[in-house]
C-alpha cells in the first residue's frame, strides 16, 4: 500500500529524470564540441606551435641576437608528440569555451527569473573576452619580456670561453605560455567576479576599498604562484591585478548607486500609490 510521501516522490522523480536527461544532452554537446576542436588544433598543432614561437624571435631580437637561429628541443622520442596533444586539448578547450559556457547557461536559466537572466548575460559575454584580453597581453608582451629576460643570462659570442645558450625543450616552452595564459586569463575574469557578488549582495565597494591593502599583498603572492620564478613574470601579473582590482571597485560603486536610484523610485512609486510595488 502506498502512502502519500511514496506518491510525492513518485511525482518529483520525472522532473529529476527530465533534467538528468537535459545534462547529458548539455555535457555531450560540450564533450562534441571540445572533441572537434581538439581534432582540429592537434591537426594544426605544428602550426599552431610555431605560431607560439613567435614571442621567442621578438625578444631574441631584443636581446641582439640572431631571431632567424631560435632553435628547440625535446629530450625523448614522445616528447614533442604529448606536446602536439597538450596543446590540442588547451586549443580545443578555448575554442570550444563558448559553446560550454552557452550549453552550461541553457541549462540553469530555466531555474532563473527574467531578470536574473538579463543580469547574467552580460558577464557571460564579458568573460571569454576579458580571457582573449588577457592571453593576448600573454602574448604580444609578457612572454617576450620573460624569454628577453631569460635570454639575458646566456654566455655567447668570440668572447666568452664557455658558451651557455638558452635551448628550451618544446614541452617546457609550451608549459611556459599555458601557465602565462591561464593565470592572466584567470586574472582578468576579477571585474566579471567581483560584479556578479556586487549583485547579489555578497560584497561591496565599501569592502573593496576597505580590503585594498591585503589585495595588493595577495596579487603579489599569487602572481608568484601562478608564474615562473623571475620578477618580470611576477611584477607584470601583480600590476595588471592590481588594476583590475580597482576597476572592479570602480564597477561595483556603479552597481551600488544604481541599485539605489532603483530602489529610491521604486519607494516613490509607493508613495504615490500607496500600495506596495511589486517585485518584478
Amino acid at each position: 500500500m502506498t502512502t502519500p510521501e511514496d506518491d510525492e516522490i513518485d511525482k518529483s522523480s520525472a522532473p529529476l529524470l527530465e533534467h538528468l536527461i537535459e545534462l547529458r544532452s548539455r555535457l555531450m554537446w560540450s564533450l562534441g564540441g571540445f572533441f572537434i576542436a581538439f581534432l582540429i588544433c592537434f591537426y594544426f598543432a605544428k602550426g599552431l606551435f610555431n605560431l607560439l614561437v613567435l614571442p621567442f624571435q621578438w625578444a631574441t631580437e631584443w636581446a641582439g641576437l640572431d631571431a632567424s637561429k631560435v632553435d628547440l628541443i625535446y629530450t625523448a622520442p614522445q616528447e614533442f608528440f604529448f606536446t602536439q596533444i597538450k596543446l590540442g586539448m588547451f586549443g580545443g578547450l578555448i575554442i570550444a569555451f563558448p559553446l560550454i559556457a552557452t550549453q552550461l547557461y541553457r541549462f540553469v536559466a530555466p531555474g532563473l527569473y527574467r531578470n536574473e537572466r538579463m543580469a547574467f548575460l552580460p558577464f557571460l559575454v564579458a568573460s571569454p573576452i576579458l580571457f582573449l584580453i588577457g592571453a593576448a597581453l600573454v602574448y604580444f608582451f609578457f612572454t617576450p619580456m620573460v624569454m628577453w629576460f631569460f635570454l639575458s643570462m646566456q654566455q655567447v659570442g668570440p668572447d666568452q670561453e664557455i658558451q651557455i645558450s638558452l635551448l628550451p625543450r618544446v614541452s617546457e616552452y609550451l608549459g611556459l605560455i599555458m601557465t602565462l595564459i591561464l593565470a592572466f586569463g584567470l586574472v582578468f575574469q576579477l571585474p566579471v567576479v567581483t560584479t556578479l557578488m556586487a549583485r547579489v549582495g555578497l560584497i561591496s565597494a565599501a569592502t573593496l576599498v576597505d580590503k585594498r591593502k591585503w589585495a595588493i599583498v595577495i596579487a603579489f603572492v599569487v602572481a608568484a604562484v601562478l608564474t615562473p620564478p623571475d620578477p618580470v613574470s611576477q611584477i607584470g601579473l601583480a600590476l595588471p591585478t592590481i588594476i583590475l582590482y580597482e576597476i572592479s571597485i570602480w564597477l561595483v560603486k556603479r552597481i551600488e548607486r544604481t541599485r539605489a536610484r532603483e530602489e529610491a523610485k521604486r519607494k516613490a512609486n509607493e508613495d504615490e500609490s500607496g500600495e506596495p510595488n511589486p517585485a518584478e
